[in-house]
């Protein structure tokens, strides 16, 4: 079976998400989601440095956990603490500067699941300069090739 295509989706301004149906019942998935160690495994922006993770291996809310990442050739480390946490649907993080990440997952079938990533950066502290830095787009593509993976993964 082939991968299932990425589409657009409008969760409102300042928000960038995507969607995938992935082949994996969705405790798989959030196993693998709720595991910041494993982090690597989904990054497909190449943002992510090789470097261990410092935090829990099982997220949860409040939990912080901190990685090394790298944009614009510049590395750095970034600590990050969860926002929001449904065990089995639904994990999102927070950056120091305000934007975050969400991961939800919606069983649709006994071995099916909608996987929607999004990038938030309505609550950040500087969404402009994010905006003229071209980081909504640059995080756009990094979802994209992160949910074509991940649906690749389970194909």
């Amino acid at each position: 079976m082939s991968a299932s295509p990425v589409t657009s989706v409008n969760v409102g301004p300042r928000k960038v998400a995507r969607r995938v149906t992935v082949d994996a019942p969705a405790a798989d998935l959030f196993t693998l989601v709720a595991d910041p160690h494993r982090h690597p495994e989904l990054d497909g922006s190449g943002t992510l440095r090789d470097i261990p993770v410092q935090g829990p291996t099982r997220l949860s809310r409040g939990a912080t956990f901190t990685v090394g990442m790298t944009q614009l050739g510049l590395p750095y480390k970034i600590r990050s603490t969860v926002v929001d946490f449904e065990d089995g649907r639904v994990v999102q993080w927070q950056h120091p500067l305000g934007h975050s990440w969400r991961w939800e997952l919606a069983e649709t079938g006994p071995s099916t699941t909608e996987v929607t990533e999004t990038f938030d950066y309505s609550t950040a502290k500087a969404p402009k300069l994010l905006e003229v830095l071209g980081v909504p787009a640059r995080n756009a593509a990094g979802i994209e090739a992160t949910l074509e993976g991940l649906a690749a993964r389970y194909a």
